[in-house]
C-alpha cells in the first residue's frame, strides 16, 4: 500500500484562433517562460470551466454553489418546507445563525463568497428552523445551537468542495484543503498576439449611408496548450467512501479532459477536443512536466501537436529515472505510446481509472 496515491493527469491540446481568457485590458493572458512568450489560459477559467460541467456529471445533492447569496438560499429553503414562514422573518433567522456559524455572507466592506453544498443548505434551513421555534432568549440558543450550526456547516460537503477547496476567512474551522490543483495552461511554443479589425453593417441604414455602423477590435492567438492537474487520492478517502470517491475521480477526470472555458466563443468558435492524454496513477508525489516545453517547440514541417507530443515522452523517461519513481499506472489517449503507457480510449480510461483508484482505496483500508 503506498501512503500517497495521486493522479496526475498531461493534456496537449491545440486552439485555432481564439480568446478563452483574457486580461483586464481584453488581451489573451500570456506568460513568459523558458525566454519567449507563452500564451496562457488560468487555472481559475479552467476550474470554472470544470464546474460547469459538473452538472451534466454529477447528480444535484453531489455539487454546490460558490456564492454571496447563501441567505438567500437558506430562506428559500426554510420557506420551502415551511410554508406559513415570514421570509422576513426568516431572513432575520438566517443572519443570526450564519454569523453564529462563524459564515460572514457580508462583510462591513464586500459581499464575501461561501462554498456550500446543496445538503448543507438544507441542514443549514432545518436547523435554522429549530433555532427559530426556539422560545428560549438569544443568549441560550446560541449557547445551545453554535457547535451544532458550525457541525450542520460543514458536514456533507459536495464533490467539488472537496475537490477544489473552501476557504472562510471568518472561521477557518469550516475551511476544506483542495484535492486536486490545477495549472495554468501554457502554450508549449512561443506565441505573438494578433488583432482582428471589423466592422459590422447597420442593416436598417439608407442606401445613402457611408461607413459601417460599428467598428471593432479584439485581440487573440492561437496555440498548442500543456495542461496540467493532479488529484490528491488520500485527501478526498478522508470524506467519500469507495463509489463516491471513484465517481468524483471520474467526474473530475471527464470534466479537465473535456471542458473548454467559454471566452469569446461565440466569436471563434475554438472548442476542441485534447490531442494526447496522459494519465498517471503516482505514489510517490504530483509531478508536473512543463519542462518539456521550457525550450519552446519549433513547428516545422511535423506541427506543433506532433513536436509537443514528442516532447512530452521524451522529457518524462530520464525524469523518472533521474528523481521520481516511475508511475505505478501509466494510460494515453492518441500519440504513439509504445511501452510508454497503456493505449486506450476516453471510455476505457474512465474505466481504467475507476478500477484502479477502487483497488487502492481498498487497499489502503
Amino acid at each position: 500500500m503506498s501512503l500517497n496515491l495521486y493522479l496526475d493527469f498531461h493534456v496537449i491540446q491545440t486552439v485555432p484562433p481564439s480568446c478563452v481568457n483574457r486580461d483586464d485590458t481584453g488581451s489573451p493572458k500570456s506568460a513568459m517562460y523558458g525566454g519567449v512568450m507563452r500564451a496562457r489560459v488560468s487555472s481559475q477559467a479552467w476550474k470554472s470551466a470544470m464546474r460547469k460541467m459538473f452538472k451534466d456529471l454529477f447528480t444535484f445533492d453531489h455539487i454546490g454553489y460558490r456564492t454571496k447569496k447563501l441567505p438567500q438560499l437558506v430562506v428559500k429553503q426554510m420557506c420551502a418546507e415551511n410554508g406559513e414562514l415570514n421570509p422576513e422573518d426568516a431572513a432575520k433567522t438566517v443572519k443570526e445563525v450564519l454569523e453564529l456559524a462563524g459564515v460572514k455572507a457580508r462583510s462591513e466592506k464586500k459581499d464575501a463568497l461561501f462554498f456550500v453544498s446543496t445538503q448543507q443548505i438544507c441542514n443549514i434551513a432545518s436547523l435554522a428552523m429549530k433555532y427559530h421555534e426556539d422560545s428560549s432568549s438569544k443568549k441560550e440558543k446560541e449557547k445551545k445551537f453554535k457547535t451544532d450550526l458550525i457541525k450542520t456547516v460543514n458536514e456533507e460537503p459536495s464533490v467539488d468542495i472537496l475537490l477544489f477547496g473552501r476557504m472562510a476567512a471568518s472561521n477557518p474551522s469550516l475551511n476544506y484543503d483542495a484535492a486536486s490543483q490545477v495549472a495554468h495552461s501554457i502554450s508549449t511554443h512561443a506565441v505573438s498576439n494578433e488583432y482582428d479589425y471589423f466592422t459590422a453593417v447597420d442593416d436598417c441604414g439608407g442606401e445613402d449611408t457611408a461607413g459601417a455602423g460599428h467598428l471593432g477590435m479584439v485581440e487573440f492567438n492561437s496555440s498548442t496548450l500543456y495542461r496540467y492537474a493532479t488529484v490528491n487520492i488520500r485527501e478526498l478517502e478522508k470524506n467519500l467512501d469507495t463509489e463516491k470517491l471513484k465517481m468524483a475521480v471520474r467526474g473530475f477526470a471527464e470534466a479537465f479532459i473535456r471542458s473548454m472555458p467559454a471566452g469569446k466563443q461565440n466569436t471563434f468558435a475554438n472548442r476542441t477536443l485534447p490531442n494526447l492524454v496522459y494519465v498517471v496513477l503516482r505514489g510517490d508525489q504530483p509531478v508536473n512536466l512543463a519542462g518539456a516545453f521550457e525550450r519552446p517547440v519549433v513547428a516545422g514541417n511535423k506541427g506543433d501537436v506532433t513536436g509537443s507530443e514528442e516532447a512530452l515522452v521524451k522529457y518524462a523517461g530520464p525524469g523518472y529515472e533521474n528523481y521520481a519513481v516511475a508511475p505505478l499506472k501509466a494510460w494515453m489517449i492518441g500519440g504513439e505510446s509504445g511501452d510508454f503507457a497503456q493505449k486506450v480510449n476516453l471510455s476505457e480510461l474512465l474505466q481504467e481509472i475507476e478500477q484502479a483508484v477502487g483497488q487502492h482505496f481498498a487497499e489502503g483500508k
